[in-house]
């Protein structure tokens, strides 16, 4: 992790982190004892959007569990492009694979948001996980359905044809309501608001983006900015 924002890592009181680690759907099982032992091993993280959390080739020395906000799994070729293969949100945890094999990171994470974190150092994680043999296998259901995804992400690639992956793609699209937490009824007066403004047009089965200018800022602006 870059050198600025192991700086910015801190420990929460333990009551705090206590209380949001009960939250999370990796941990909130774990008994009261246990809890407290991770919160000693946690620290807590705030991350501008755009921010880089780990890189591919990195050292896989730690584990990472979103708290708010979404990071950006992704890789680049040497002549520039660049392909997400995933978004973590609220509740999800990712830098395991390097953690439990010990193996440099795979890709790049970023924060696509202004994103909130926990991070775990390998040194205390490994053993805490076998002391927890519950905890372990959430890891290994967790792997394994990752695994399933990827599978399904290379069949499409391989077998499916132009018409057939862009129609993956786009239905994929219909969690976005998910990937922001909002309903789709705030989603749908949102997107009614930007319209209104021309950033966007609505029709019948699409979203067509008019000004990514603005979008674009008000990305970056946070949650502060005027909708």
């Amino acid at each position: 992790m870059p050198q600025e924002n192991i700086r910015d890592a801190r420990r929460l009181p333990s009551s705090k982190l206590s209380l949001v680690l009960r939250q999370h759907p990796i941990f909130r099982d774990l008994e009261p004892e246990a809890l407290e032992q991770l919160c000693r091993y946690a620290r807590h993280m705030s991350l501008k959007r755009g921010a880089t959390i780990c890189s591919k080739g990195d050292p896989g020395n730690s584990l990472f569990a979103v708290i708010s906000g979404t990071v950006k799994i992704s890789v680049s070729s040497p002549d520039g492009r660049n392909a997400i293969l995933n978004l973590f949100g609220p509740g999800e945890t990712f830098g395991e694979i390097a953690v439990l094999d010990g193996q440099a990171r795979s890709a790049d994470a970023i924060a696509n948001t202004n994103c909130e974190i926990f991070v775990i150092d390998r040194r205390e994680f490994l053993p805490f996980v076998r002391s927890q043999p519950e905890l372990a296998m959430k890891f290994i259901e967790l792997l394994c359905e990752r695994l399933r995804w990827t599978s399904d992400q290379v069949e499409q690639v391989i077998l499916q044809d132009l018409p057939g992956r862009l129609a993956s793609a786009l239905l994929g699209l219909t969690e976005i309501s998910e990937m922001v937490g909002m309903t789709r009824e705030s989603i749908n007066k949102q997107l009614r608001v930007w319209a209104a403004r021309s950033w966007v047009r609505l029709e019948h089965g699409a979203i067509v983006v008019l000004d990514t200018g603005s979008l674009r800022d008000l990305a970056e602006a946070g949650s502060g900015a005027d909708i």
